[in-house]
């Protein structure tokens, strides 16, 4: 993509309405702009980012077995007076009348729906296990939003039903899913720990959620610094292996990891005190075993191997992909910008042309977009006639990982500049050499066109 060309209205000033950094740089690199109180367009360059977590989330679901679908953003409220959960759920429950006079509500959560739709289609225990997934916006109708896309009312979510025929098949698919989401979130560059926590108005009493650290996390956060030094890796894993699966739960459970909530303060003194850590902590996922909640109140059944009809064991997984891209800059980022992970970046590599109109210059840059094209990479050229520190100040905003600075004093000697973004650390490589290090460095990311 050429700059020339692209729509990036980055500010200069801080709007004063943002209160955390993620907020603050979200919205001067040009990614969101506010449609109203909570709610916000997501710009080209934001909704790249989001389309390339979105991608992840599809990836490491579909590599566990789990199947894609889309639900409606809009739900009957008799659906939600089923399950008891229509005068339960609160006043983040945004209501609305159809010109028929029909109940509706505008979806926080599709514990219902998805009821609905089983029990309209399987009949068998022979059609289990099965777990359906959809990535979808919701709403809900937060009392105070606030921190942009953190603690918005309208958000971007995957929220994945398994169905069981017992508790050891549903626990089974609790674990597939806990492994899938450390997996998903290790390839965004994040460390998410998963935490014993409190189940809120989806109910069931197994839960954990994935907190990313962050000193301006919602939650207060209790752990064992060992479960800091845990990753998956390039490990490879079975999810159709109960004991596989189980096994990595377990190393990743048995380290004290407790939102407040679920605190127990006896527990965590027991830990070694140069291991005892507290923190704030940003909610970015959750998974909940609830058993036959929804299936005994919605009539959801199988007949099971005996011939006789049994309610199906259930647990919904949600994972917060719009707040993804938030908690993602609150933990990478410095007083210059973003500093967006490899697996995430919305443009692998930045190249700043500090001479525009000169013919060498320009054609070395138009060389190395070429180049980095061809190999899959994806460069974001800065093609205006700006004046060389504008163009700095806006790569290093909006924080792709690599900057190559092409300009006719280091052409004359051959070489052009590659800079790390993290690190600040700077080389003079040909440009050929420039090139190869870029492919070398994302050779372990999987390469595709994105929006």
């Amino acid at each position: 993509m050429r700059l020339s060309r692209y729509f990036l209205p980055v500010l200069k000033e801080t709007p004063s309405e943002a209160q955390i950094a993620s907020h603050r740089l979200m919205l001067r690199a040009g990614m969101i702009k506010q449609a109203t109180a909570g709610i916000y367009s997501w710009l080209p360059l934001g909704f790249k980012i989001l389309r390339k977590l979105e991608n992840i989330v599809h990836e490491e679901q579909v590599r566990a077995g789990h199947i894609p679908m889309l639900m409606p953003t809009l739900q009957s409220a008799d659906l939600w007076r089923e399950s008891g959960r229509y005068d339960d759920y609160g006043a983040e429950m945004l209501r609305i009348t159809d010109r028929h006079g029909r109940d509706m509500l505008y979806g926080p959560t599709n514990e219902e729906l998805i009821t609905d739709i089983f029990r309209a289609h399987v009949g068998s225990y022979k059609d289990l296990p099965l777990t359906l997934y959809h990535i979808q916006w919701k709403f809900r109708d937060e009392v105070r939003p606030r921190f942009g896309v953190m603690r918005g009312r309208e958000f971007f979510m995957k929220d994945g039903y398994n169905f069981d025929l017992t508790k050891e098949d549903a626990m089974h698919a609790y674990n597939r899913h806990m492994v899938s989401y450390l997996r998903t979130y290790e390839r965004m560059g994040l460390q998410a720990i998963p935490m014993r926590a409190d189940s809120g108005p989806i109910g069931g009493d197994d839960t954990h959620e994935f907190l990313v650290l962050a000193e301006t996390g919602e939650s207060e956060v209790f752990y064992d610094s060992a479960i800091t030094d845990l990753s998956l890796g390039e490990r490879a894993v079975d999810y159709n292996s109960w004991d596989d699966c189980a096994a990595i739960v377990k190393e990743w459970t048995t380290p004290y990891a407790r939102t407040d909530e679920t605190h127990d303060e006896a527990l965590f003194n027991a830990i070694p005190e140069a291991r005892r850590k507290t923190s704030r902590g940003i909610e970015v996922g959750q998974i909940f075993y609830f058993g036959t909640k929804y299936s005994d109140a919605m009539g959801a059944t199988v007949q099971g191997p005996d011939g006789k009809s049994t309610p199906v064991h259930m647990g919904s997984h949600g994972i917060g992909v719009s707040r993804l891209v938030g908690a993602i800059i609150e933990a990478s980022h410095d007083d210059k910008g973003i500093i967006w992970p490899e697996g995430v970046t919305p443009y692998h590599a930045g190249i700043v042309n500090v001479k525009q109109g000169d013919a060498e210059a320009d054609a070395a840059c138009e060389a190395i977009y070429a180049s980095l094209n061809a190999l899959g990479l994806e460069p974001l050229y800065d093609d205006r006639d700006e004046r060389a520190g504008g163009k700095f100040a806006t790569m290093d905003l909006i924080g792709l990982p690599w900057r190559i600075t092409v300009g006719p004093r280091g052409l004359k000697n051959g070489v052009v500049e590659l800079t790390c973004r993290r690190t600040g650390e700077s080389e003079e490589l040909p440009p050929e050499q420039a090139i190869e290090k870029l492919a070398l460095v994302y050779a372990g990311h999987v390469l595709r066109p994105s929006l």
